[in-house]
């Protein structure tokens, strides 16, 4: 075959074009275009983050100044005079803040395991689902999806001590007439009733989502090996869903220690203040009392702590199943 030498120096030089490395100019030109689509990404979201900044960041930065200062109102509008601690002392010393702090965290600490026992088991009933899986995922999504308002405005409706669809039953089965609402136990165990049955579902989907992921082969090997369903669970099942249940834990404290817009509809902080998060505090210091320095460091307070609570929480369960599993 005369043209095989032909044929062999061909490949050769198309085999040391593919191999040899780029050309300096062919190098700059791709930096050149790497630099200038990102200068156009950065074009492009810098409205959005000026927009974050501004509805974000800066209501923080002047909220933790505000803390620091004595803040004079009249009728031309307001001053800041005197940078002082006094805002914080005073908040230390304040029994009302004290309670606030107390029942804030009682509350999210007993609201957020709940939901997490709650989710997870509705979330390996959803995952054991052959059929309709999709029809059930939507059913939960659904009081989840509610505004937090309406939410509270329908257990209102559930929970009101005059026409009240509980105080109805209870009086159809002859157990009398209790009050929800009108003492303080009653009126913080009805708070949490409607925020467990408004964010379990948000933490089933965060499990179903982990479970789905879970490798199958690890499980078939247990099977294999005769491992009952209680040991699959707490021995496989709970260990690799870790991670999965520390990122609906995490989210779930950032929320319930905010807690805000379902005491206010609900309860209104009450009775007395009974149901009186951070949050509803800050709002009632800083807009009907008309104190914004205390207002403020009420509210920084719960920020700070919010951190170093989240902190402490990822601190624990990187120690439990590795550094790169939650990051």
């Amino acid at each position: 075959m005369p043209d095989l030498p032909g044929k062999q120096e061909k490949l050769t030089v198309i085999a040391e074009r593919v191999e040899a490395p780029p050309r300096p100019e062919a190098k700059l030109r791709r930096d050149s275009h790497t630099r200038r689509m990102a200068r156009v990404g950065w074009a492009m979201s810098t409205p959005a983050l000026v927009f974050v900044g501004l509805v974000t960041i800066f209501p923080i930065a002047f909220s933790f100044v505000l803390s620091f200062s004595n803040v004079v109102v009249s009728g031309s509008g307001f001053a800041l005079e005197n940078p002082t601690f006094g805002n914080y002392s005073e908040l230390f010393h304040s029994s009302v803040w004290r309670y606030s702090l107390a029942f804030t965290i009682f509350y999210t600490v007993v609201t957020v395991l709940v939901e997490v026992v709650l989710g997870t088991m509705i979330a390996l009933v959803v995952e054991r689902l052959t059929k309709g899986r999709g029809l059930m995922m939507s059913l939960l999504l659904l009081p989840w999806s509610m505004i937090t308002v309406i939410s509270a405005e329908l257990w209102q409706y559930i929970f009101e001590g005059t026409y009240g669809v509980l105080q109805a039953i209870f009086q159809a089965v002859g157990l009398g007439s209790p009050v929800f609402l009108g003492t303080p136990t009653s009126a913080v165990v009805a708070m949490m009733v409607a925020d467990i049955w408004k964010t379990t579902p948000f933490v089933a989907v965060i499990v179903v989502a982990g479970l789905v992921m879970l490798p199958g082969e690890i499980f078939e090997a247990a099977s294999v090996d005769g491992a009952s369903g209680w040991t699959t669970f707490f021995k496989i099942t709970l260990p690799l869903l870790r991670p999965t249940i520390a990122i609906a834990v995490l989210f779930r404290i950032l929320q319930a220690f905010g807690l805000f817009d379902l005491p206010f509809v609900l309860t209104g902080g009450g009775p007395g203040t009974a149901t009186t998060s951070l949050a509803i505090l800050s709002y009632k210091v800083m807009f009907e009392d008309i104190a914004y320095g205390p207002g403020a460091a009420v509210a920084v307070s719960a920020t700070l702590l919010v951190i170093l609570g989240s902190l402490a929480f990822l601190k624990v369960f990187r120690s439990q199943v590795g550094r790169e599993d939650v990051q």
